[in-house]
């Protein structure tokens, strides 16, 4: 397999490096790079990605996406991460955004894709339930037809930055007698400031308050807010839910923290050599390098996004190793970053001094812990790839 760019690659891959690295101000990036984005940062970025066609690319074209390649698409993720620029806001693009291209009503394409391209809405996933752990189909929140309104009842929970939702996207149950757990869910949109939403904040082991649980006492909705057909929300669950364990590999951020990582163990001086150079921390950095290039080729290789409403299995495996990576990185740079790692101190310049990456190395790894959770737990990525890739049947 030839992973080198061609001349017009290259070409591509240097426009994308011109706008992410000079349009996006460097303050930004450099509170991305750290690990505390704020709200105006993901929607200053994300607006400015999306006046130069960058916000959305995943998207069809006669939505606001692009006519990319799949090789395209991977340089697209990698320079975005590699230069900070924070993600566009998930839960926007690549999760209702796509669902509602493939299963909206025209009516409802109209009325939210622009908006939710340019973040002029912020959506919020109302996917988790209390007691439901990675069992996501035994969902418990219910959905019954009035006349022309739904009302909803139940709750949610570890809704990720939720205190800043206009919508919810939000899977209930409609059919309490469907022979299939599956077969009787149902996906709706709700505005966020209905009557009967109430929202409880939940602070994070790093000190944040960045999930919530919310509850619905009779919520009500109008009919048109269900988006495809009643009965098949687990159909539109899964394909977003592919898309979003793609986005959670974050390949390019990876890189980044490797180079990062490698250049502060330079500086860290261990019975007078560079801890760079101390051979068991060598083997491990550069066990993650391998992993990273793997990872790298392949993603190149194939796509692990999901086409025709049916979710990509490479997602999964993406998801997995991605995390896995990710977190491995964080307890190298806690290594690093010795007895200084237990402090978080604020940022202020543009460049990741020794102080600054020995700070925020806590913060970071404590915040890392969630990502082998969410978006599908890895345990159950790890079941999807022994039972439908590798073929391990009977696997338990």
């Amino acid at each position: 397999m030839d992973l080198e760019l061609t001349a017009d690659e290259k070409k591509f891959r240097d426009g994308l490096r011109d706008v992410f690295r000079n349009e996006v101000p460097a303050d930004i990036r450099q509170r991305s790079l750290d690990g505390r984005t704020t709200r105006d940062d993901l929607v200053t970025s994300m607006r400015i990605l999306n006046s130069h066609g960058l916000a959305v690319p995943e998207w069809p074209v006669r939505f606001g996406g692009q006519d990319w390649s799949e090789v395209q698409r991977f340089i697209y993720a990698s320079e975005l991460q590699r230069a900070s620029v924070p993600q566009p806001l998930a839960f926007n693009a690549s999760m209702v955004g796509p669902v509602l291209c493939e299963f909206g009503s025209p009516e409802q394409q109209e009325r939210f894709l622009a908006p939710t391209a340019n973040l002029d809405i912020w959506w919020s996933q109302g996917f988790s339930e209390p007691e439901a752990g990675s069992d996501l189909a035994s969902l418990k929140t219910t959905a019954r037809r009035e006349g022309d309104e739904w009302v909803i009842d139940g709750s949610k929970t570890w809704t990720t930055l939720g205190q800043y939702g206009d919508w919810m996207f939000l899977l209930a149950r409609t059919d309490p007698h469907a022979p299939k757990r599956q077969m009787g869910i149902s996906f709706f949109l709700l505005d966020m400031n209905t009557a009967g939403l109430e929202r409880r904040p939940i602070v994070l082991i790093d000190g944040e308050p960045e999930v919530n649980e919310f509850f619905f006492d009779g919520v009500r909705i109008p009919a048109e807010n269900l988006v495809g057909e009643e009965n098949q929300g687990w159909t539109y669950a899964k394909f977003l839910l592919g898309n979003e364990r793609n986005s959670i590999a974050r390949i390019g951020t990876s890189q980044t923290y490797f180079e990062a990582v490698t250049e502060m163990a330079d500086e860290v001086d261990i019975g007078g050599e560079p801890l760079s150079q101390d051979p068991e921390f060598r083997a491990r950095l550069y066990d993650i390098k391998l992993r990273l290039l793997a990872l790298e080729a392949t993603q190149m290789r194939v796509t692990g996004a999901s086409a025709n409403g049916q979710p990509s299995l490479v997602s999964s495996l993406l998801k997995l190793e991605g995390t896995r990576v990710l977190q491995d990185l964080s307890s190298l740079r806690m290594e690093v970053a010795g007895s200084d790692a237990g402090l978080v101190g604020e940022h202020d310049g543009p460049d990741l001094s020794t102080t600054d990456f020995a700070n925020l190395a806590a913060l970071q790894y404590l915040n890392l812990r969630k990502v082998s959770i969410f978006g599908g737990t890895n345990e159950i990525q790890r079941r999807v790839i022994a039972l439908n890739i590798l073929g391990l049947k009977g696997t338990r």
